[in-house]
């Protein structure tokens, strides 16, 4: 028989990293909180990539922190190396990518979690989800029953999951951990609209098996730089990562045992992630190339395992060690743990708003892989969102809906709810129609002002905040006023450059702003420079080089944020608005958008469906006005 256990202003059923970030919010804002997990040695895990960040994802990792999550300061405390990807493109995809420790992230995200106040950890696998009077009805596998106000549904990959190696296919959540069954079939009565999603991981291999003397070293940045605007030394990096190549004979492996992957046979049904694939994947798509990089990571300071980056896969484990070992440095290579594929459930995310709550049951958030997305970032980022939102609302408080204007959480968000996920959703740059005012290094200046609102910035944190945007305006006046001489070693700077001479006096702001030129080379002739934060110059720099372009891309924000000021309502039913394309019409009532601008970015609404809404907008106001 089932027992009262108590009750909850909100609880989060899942303590991966969307889990933790929701409940660390919520605890915050004073919401009595409990996050429920299956195992609590499975806190913050890592299953796949011992990493955090890497291309746009180190920009939802610098949000995060600039909001006031905690993955960011976590992966600074457990980081092993770090690199800033690509710096040879322009600082709109300059990304910050940390190896780390993935067992120290762990056991640091638990304690952390433990030591919150608030806060409840708890380790017990939910069963049931019910709706009841005022919020939810939450019954664990040893029956207890708990009362929640607000629930937030972050799962993970444990839904429904089911491990596939070849032939050997079985009910299980990552990393041998049990699968949330009973739950997947409580959330499919209660109502919500579940599918079924794939992914997988590579092998780990053991280090002392692996010859690392004629691979190619990937050393981490010196200095390296931090996650988090509050981290301010990292100290140094502490291991290198490795590169190694697959060849012909791999690739022949892998086509003449095709028809044993679970994938290629049919016993996969969810769908995979299109920028991820398993090695087969790459193999079969990219019949014409000869080789495919892999990257050898270290998974901890403490452990021998390693991490063969890119080479995920769910053929049988005997095939898996031929494969490995035609690749320079694996002859001899010792699988530890073998590559999978896991299959799981989770939800068409355009059942959800912009707060992540779901349209037809109130009070009921998801975040992470349950709303179709992919990777720790994308999963921490959501968590936090429907985590806040589920407080907010137990206070009767503002929601907090982000946007594509100000943030690459708010573009994730709108993504997944405007336009859905047909496949495990992965952030890039590309989806940001606003990358260049969106940058990793501005985070703080576009998203700490909101996490101070809310509540989850400290007031010694926020006054920093404000001392140095003051420094920084007062770096470009600076710059501006600062005149520099002609001097015959400047000159010969500025040729090496292949830049021009200057033959009179030019203000510092005027040669800041040539492509060739930077702060570092300026540094001999800038006699009165001040002693500021390395993140201030960049910043200031990247300002005056891109001032043209910036400023043409808030013009296009706030033609977008015109659009977005013009409200749907949220009742209407689209099928009686004639000159509406049909698909339109459908789409429309399944999406429920809130503004014109959100409309304007589901698939299957045209600009023609836009104008017609604009115009229906437009005459409702003037009848409103009449009827007034």
């Amino acid at each position: 028989m089932t027992y009262y256990a108590g009750e909850y202003d909100v609880a989060v059923i899942g303590a991966g990293h969307a889990g933790i970030e929701a409940a660390l919010a919520a605890a915050r804002l004073g919401c009595r909180t409990a996050i429920f997990t299956i195992n609590m040695d499975a806190v913050g895990n890592c299953p796949c990539n011992p990493s955090i960040g890497g291309t746009a994802k180190g920009h939802l990792v610098r949000e995060l922190d600039a909001l006031g999550g905690e993955m960011g300061k976590t992966a600074d405390e457990c980081f092993l190396q770090s690199r800033m990807l690509n710096r040879g493109k322009g600082p709109a995809v300059h990304s910050l990518r940390a190896q780390i420790d993935r067992r120290k992230y762990s056991e640091t995200m638990k304690h952390k979690l433990e030591l919150q106040e608030n806060l409840e950890l708890r380790q017990a696998e939910i069963t049931d989800i019910e709706k009841a009077d005022g919020g939810y009805m939450l019954t664990t596998q040893m029956l207890a029953q708990y009362f929640c106000k607000t629930v937030v549904v972050a799962t993970g990959t444990y839904l429904g999951g089911r491990i596939y190696v070849g032939e050997v296919s079985y009910e299980s959540g990552p990393d041998g951990m049990f699968p949330a069954t009973k739950l997947a079939v409580s959330l499919k009565n209660l109502g919500l609209p579940l599918r079924r999603f794939k992914t997988g991981t590579p092998a780990r291999i053991l280090r002392r098996s692996i010859d690392f003397s004629d691979l190619e070293v990937q050393k981490g940045d010196v200095p390296p730089q931090p996650f988090s605007y509050e981290t301010e030394n990292l100290g140094e990096n502490k291991v290198d990562c490795h590169i190694s190549w697959t060849n012909d004979r791999t690739k022949q492996i892998i086509l003449d045992n095709i028809h044993r992957s679970p994938l290629y046979a049919g016993r996969i049904e969810g769908v995979g992630p299109r920028y991820c694939p398993s090695f087969e994947d790459k193999v079969m798509r990219f019949a014409d190339k000869p080789r495919h990089q892999l990257f050898i990571e270290p998974c901890g300071e403490n452990t021998e395992e390693m991490y063969m980056q890119g080479m995920s896969s769910s053929l049988p484990e005997e095939v898996q060690l031929k494969f490995y070992r035609t690749i320079k440095g694996l002859e001899h290579c010792v699988i530890m743990r073998p590559a999978y594929a896991i299959e799981y459930d989770c939800v068409d995310p355009t059942a959800m708003n912009a707060t992540l709550e779901f349209k037809n049951f109130p009070n009921l958030y998801g975040a992470g892989q349950f709303n179709g997305s992919s990777g720790y970032e994308e999963a921490a980022a959501q968590g936090f969102v429907a985590g806040v939102n589920a407080a907010l609302k137990v206070q009767g408080r503002e929601p907090l809906i982000l946007t594509r204007a100000n943030s690459y959480i708010g573009t994730l968000v709108d993504d997944l709810v405007t336009k859905g996920a047909n496949e495990p959703y992965r952030m890039m740059t590309s989806r940001s129609e606003y990358r260049l005012v969106l940058r990793q290094d501005n985070a703080d200046e576009r998203l700490t002002p909101i996490g101070y609102e809310i509540g989850l910035i400290s007031e010694e944190r926020y006054h920093k905040f404000l001392r140095k945007q003051e420094l920084k305006k007062e770096e470009i006046k600076r710059l501006q006023s600062t005149t520099i001489s002609p001097s015959r070693e400047l000159n010969e700077v500025l040729v090496s450059r292949e830049t021009s001479e200057i033959n009179s006096g030019v203000r510092l702001i005027e040669l800041m702003k040539r492509p060739q030129l930077d702060y570092g080379c300026l540094k001999p002739f800038d006699k009165d420079r001040p002693d500021l934060d390395p993140n201030i110059f960049e910043q200031v720099e990247i300002e005056i080089k891109y001032e043209g372009y910036i400023q043409k891309q808030l013009k296009q924000v706030e033609q977008m944020k015109k659009l977005e000021k013009k409200l749907l309502p949220n009742d209407y039913d689209y099928k009686e608005l004639k000159g509406l394309r049909l698909e339109a019409q459908e789409k429309l009532n399944k999406i429920k958008p809130l503004n014109i601008g959100q409309a304007s970015r589901i698939s299957g609404v045209s600009p023609a469906d836009i104008s017609v809404l604009l115009i229906w907008l437009a005459a409702n106001r003037g009848q409103k006005n009449e009827d007034a």
